[in-house]
């Protein structure tokens, strides 16, 4: 039974989350790890657990802790099941340092297969100014009562969702065509989200978050799996307490890619997270 049918609240460093994420190091730069089958979405390991996975190992490899930003690329479809990192430490200075991870698992005929790579820079964020200028907004969602999750209708694609039994998803009503046969064409997502056990956001959880939403192709009407070719997200600040709301739009598909631009942002009203990636997708 995943741990959201549990009464009791999970705290950061004590939830499924995080023990889902845990990365063994077997040897300097050098980490293990058993890929849950609880972040599948069809077949495939979501993109944005395995994102945290490699930021817990690089987290560790570096003197800093909190992931700044973040890029990857996925080469190949990721199975639940035992994986390798391995990390290398780039530069190291004052305020910032960089390094790039690789997760490698094995193929039928015990090859190994690099499935993702990424580069990343990590700092203090509890070191951060508190000066913030900008323009950006909160997105506009319903009270949470008023919005909708996976429960409420049917799966968006065939095949596995382990992923929802963990997440607390509530979409925004007005991008759910697609869920009643209307896309509206648009290509924007919202929703509220979280741990389905109650575990508050962090960093690692953020780079979840990202990636955790249907893809916005299903409010332009194209149905199917939308795997991720490029992902890259950017951590502004430690998240305060309490649920998140999730922006992503897409303004352009061509040649069978679409980009998707999320913004995430806490209960107090801070833009915590932004990213952009780059998909691909099946046409009819």
């Amino acid at each position: 039974m995943p741990e959201a049918a549990s009464a009791t609240r999970a705290t950061i460093g004590d939830s499924e989350f995080d023990r889902d994420t845990a990365v063994n190091r077997r040897a300097p730069g050098v980490y293990d790890i058993d890929l849950s089958a609880g972040w599948t979405i069809i077949s495939a390991v979501n993109g944005g657990y395995l994102l945290a996975v490699l930021g817990r190992a690089l987290a560790d490899a570096l003197p800093h802790t909190d992931p700044f930003t973040i890029s990857a690329h996925y080469l190949t479809a990721s199975q639940p099941g035992p994986a390798v990192i391995r990390t290398d430490v780039v530069r190291t200075g004052r305020t910032l340092s960089t390094g790039q991870a690789s997760l490698f698992q094995y193929d039928e005929e015990g090859k190994e297969v690099e499935r993702i790579r990424v580069l990343a820079s990590y700092g203090d964020l509890d070191s951060l100014p508190d000066d913030v200028r900008t323009t950006a907004e909160p997105p506009v969602i319903p009270p949470m009562d008023q919005c909708f999750g996976p429960q409420d209708g049917p799966a968006p694609v065939e095949g596995s969702s382990a992923i929802t039994d963990r997440l607390m998803l509530k979409l925004d009503p007005s991008t759910l065509g697609w869920a009643l046969g209307a896309p509206s064409g648009k290509g924007e997502m919202r929703s509220w989200f979280g741990l389905a056990d109650g575990r508050d956001a962090d960093p690692f959880s953020l780079l979840l978050a990202v990636d955790a939403l249907p893809p916005t192709a299903f409010e332009i009407g194209i149905k199917g799996w939308v795997p991720t070719v490029e992902l890259t997200v950017h951590i502004r600040c430690r998240p305060a307490p309490g649920p998140l709301r999730v922006s992503i739009t897409t303004r352009n598909l061509a040649g069978g890619f679409l980009e998707e631009d999320a913004e995430v942002w806490d209960s107090e009203d801070r833009l915590v997270a932004q990213s952009r990636q780059l998909a691909r997708v099946r046409l009819p």
